[in-house]
């Protein structure tokens, strides 16, 4: 439990580290800088060597990164994991601040599908990128975190909401969700007003901010909780847990002295279809995949052939089963926490998962000693989706989805099993030195 409970602790502070998917992207450069992987960059040609540590960053938010193996890609096809940097939440509008009744409101729109009702009654703040320009009159882009409680979403009394322990409590996207920021300045114009704050911050001229993109972080930190401490809780476990489980994974000398190529691939956008340049949906993983092969000078036709001997692990996090709500639940496969990672299936394909790579997966678990669970969704509830179809689809390579037991999927506070963080680490590092 004391080295589970230290990878979970190094989890809660890459969190910390990342409140928004521009920050999380950072945060995975700087672990790899300490293990000499070196930035690629798109727009320049690539001179790739056998052992080499590469990574590749699209539009801030999306990261490609791998190590060539010694062996050839013909005989050992791509090791790939899967995995995205974006989580459900608030973003800002392009005109944010209004005053109403002499109080500065931001304007927010919903991104992804959060449980919104989580918001309320939370010390909330700003992070993300900024867009301006230089002394020198470029366009620069800076990453930017309110470490302050900025904001608040205050809950209405139940002496107003009388039906709120019955119905739930239900706020309207449009007009009550605009976040509390201030009292209104006489004669201060909202919009000069928020980018000031953008101004102070970064320390630019105020007349040189052109754009951004601003998401609400929860100021609270992570947690561990629970009579013996076997639980934790933080905002975006879905799906930074993963990511930070397949960083930690690769980065281990044995696995970066494979004979394989390796690939971890983590996105933005998966909440809202990943349909973006930068999303599961779009070119970046195979753009990146077809220059590492083109660089080596493999013909298309040995690209393909690598392509086939493929294999993606697709980690997006699970349903644990919650024993207050057991209606909501497929009775036959409940998942239960520090029980081991998840094997998701649906039949309609919402996961990637087939019964060989199913088989596969369980063979490797067995190889790490790590306990394995199966996932179905009730057949009466829309089912969730993940990378790891579109991704497959795109790639035509096997596939499987997995992920660890979490409670609260989607709420500004989730919960997962600190045994869970470490078994996935470990699977994730026998499937890459297989």
């Amino acid at each position: 439990m004391i080295n589970a409970q230290q990878h979970v602790q190094a989890l809660l502070d890459f969190i910390d580290a990342s409140p928004s998917p521009w920050h999380a992207v950072k945060s995975v450069e700087t672990q790899l800088k300490a293990f000499s992987f070196v930035k690629l960059d798109e727009t320049a040609a690539w001179d790739l060597k056998a052992g080499g540590r590469y990574y590749v960053i699209r539009d801030d938010s999306s990261i490609v990164l791998f190590v060539q193996g010694q062996k050839s890609l013909v005989e050992t096809g791509f090791k790939l994991v899967g995995a995205h940097t974006d989580s459900p939440g608030f973003r800002i509008k392009p005109n944010p601040i209004t005053a109403v009744d002499g109080l500065f409101r931001l304007g927010v729109e919903v991104y992804g599908g959060p449980i919104i009702a989580t918001f309320a009654d939370r010390d909330l703040s700003l992070a993300g990128r900024v867009n301006y320009k230089d002394a020198d009159n470029n366009i620069v882009s800076a990453l930017i975190k309110f470490d302050e409680v900025l904001l608040r979403l205050p809950n209405l009394a139940i002496h107003m909401n009388r039906t709120v322990n019955e119905e739930g409590l239900k706020l309207h996207k449009q007009m009550e969700l605009p976040l509390i920021l201030s009292t209104a300045i006489q004669d201060a114009l909202p919009a000069e007003y928020f980018a000031k704050l953008l101004q102070d911050k970064l320390g630019c001229g105020l007349d040189k901010i052109l754009s951004w993109d601003l998401a609400v972080y929860d100021t609270q930190k992570g947690v561990f909780w629970g009579a013996e401490q076997e639980f934790y809780a933080d905002s975006q476990l879905d799906n930074l847990a993963s990511c930070h489980a397949a960083i930690q994974a690769l980065l281990d000398e044995r696995v970066l002295n494979s004979e394989s190529t390796l690939v971890c691939a983590f996105f933005d956008h998966e909440e809202i279809g990943s349909g973006s340049n930068r999303g599961a949906d779009g070119s970046f993983l195979g753009d990146v995949l077809q220059r590492i092969a083109v660089t080596n000078g493999y013909s298309p036709e040995e690209y393909a052939r690598a392509l086939a001997k493929s294999f993606l692990i697709s980690a997006d996090m699970a349903h644990a089963y919650q024993p207050s709500f057991p209606l909501a639940y497929e009775p036959d496969h409940k998942v239960i926490v520090n029980k081991g990672p998840v094997i998701k299936v649906n039949a309609s394909h919402r996961y990637s998962t087939e019964s060989i790579s199913q088989a596969q997966f369980i063979d490797w678990c067995a190889q790490a000693e790590v306990p394995y669970q199966t996932y179905s969704h009730r057949s009466d509830l829309a089912c969730g989706s993940t990378i790891g179809p579109i991704t497959s689809a795109k790639l035509g390579v096997r596939s499987i989805d997995v992920g660890n037991p979490l409670w609260a999927m989607h709420s500004i506070r989730e919960s997962a099993g600190v045994l869970d963080h470490q078994y996935m680490i470990k699977v994730l590092r026998q499937f890459f030195i297989s």
